[in-house]
């Protein structure tokens, strides 16, 4: 059962439905979902507004998985994804991807922990709990105190793809709901270890290199560093009004830059001529190697805005 499909059974919509309230959806774009995204969907949604004074964007966060059962049922136009999607789970292929960047998925820990990097053999042995005990992998003789994400967290769901393997994180593991709320907890524990996106590390972090790469802008364009995952702006159907506009803005050059600002890889690089092609570290918009490459991903999203405008 993917992502989806387990969230679908449980989340609550009683505070997504209450979001439309009072707004005009021909004047309004609403965009749910994921927390990693959340502050440069933002910043797009702000810059946006400034240029289109007519339309409203709300942004929410509540996770990925969230935010596409919001639009799986007409709650919000467009939803934030930080991960790819799972063609083998009913409930996702209904949706279709629009690419906006790529971002690395950092390990993150106390600025104390004499550790430089681990290799994903070791993250699964640590997060699994078989390894429980810092200096099993090279660090001081000291507890591990794994730190993870809540279920339906699109990074969680990308860091149990590209470092799990199907191996369970521990049981034993702090649960936090949010970038922000995983930041403050390793910051304040020389013995945690945890996973975020790499563009919200900031200060009072330690990024570990994973498998003799470091996490970095250049790094991921480069194909350099292991641990990388889309980050999607998902539709239901042919959007239309202000949703269109939205996301048309949101893959414009101006938007793009913005983006780049943020440490994360824009989606215009990934085609620019003799630029990065796709790796099989990561995965196409599916989540399967072959169902579409990166060049793949722009031409559809393109192809989605000028089919809803009629051509244009």
């Amino acid at each position: 059962m993917g992502p989806f499909a387990r969230v679908l059974r449980c989340a609550p919509l009683v505070a997504l439905g209450a979001m439309g309230c009072g707004t005009s959806r021909e004047s309004a774009v609403h965009v749910v979902g994921s927390t990693s995204m959340l502050p440069f969907a933002e910043r797009l949604a702000e810059e946006f507004e400034r240029r289109e004074p007519g339309i409203h964007v709300q942004v929410q966060g509540g996770g990925s998985t969230l935010g596409l059962l919001a639009v799986a049922n007409g709650i919000a136009e467009i939803g934030a994804c930080s991960r790819s999607l799972h063609r083998g789970d009913p409930g996702e292929a209904q949706f279709t991807p629009v690419p906006i960047a790529q971002d690395a998925i950092a390990l993150v820990v106390h600025p104390s922990n004499p550790l430089s990097g681990l290799s994903r053999q070791q993250l699964r042995a640590v997060f699994s709990g078989q390894a429980a005990n810092w200096r099993e992998v090279g660090g001081p003789d000291a507890p591990i105190r794994v730190i993870t994400r809540e279920e339906g967290s699109g990074t969680l769901d990308a860091f149990l793809a590209e470092v799990m393997g199907g191996v369970r994180v521990t049981p034993l593991a702090l649960v936090q709901e949010s970038n922000g709320a995983m930041k403050e907890v390793v910051k304040q524990d020389p013995c945690a270890i945890g996973f975020m996106s790499m563009s919200l590390v900031g200060l009072g972090l330690k990024a570990l290199a994973v498998d003799g790469a470091r996490p970095s802008a250049l790094a991921t364009e480069r194909s350099e560093y292991p641990l990388v995952r889309p980050f999607l702006l998902v539709v239901k159907g042919a959007p239309s009004g202000a949703a269109v506009r939205f996301l048309e803005f949101a893959r414009s050059p101006e938007a793009q830059q913005l983006i780049e600002q943020e440490r994360m890889r824009n989606a215009t690089s990934v085609a620019r001529p003799g630029g990065v092609r796709p790796d099989p570290v990561v995965p196409g918009l599916w989540g399967q190697q072959g169902h579409g490459g990166e060049r793949d991903w722009l031409d559809l999203g393109a192809a989605l805005c000028r089919d809803a405008r009629g051509g244009v």
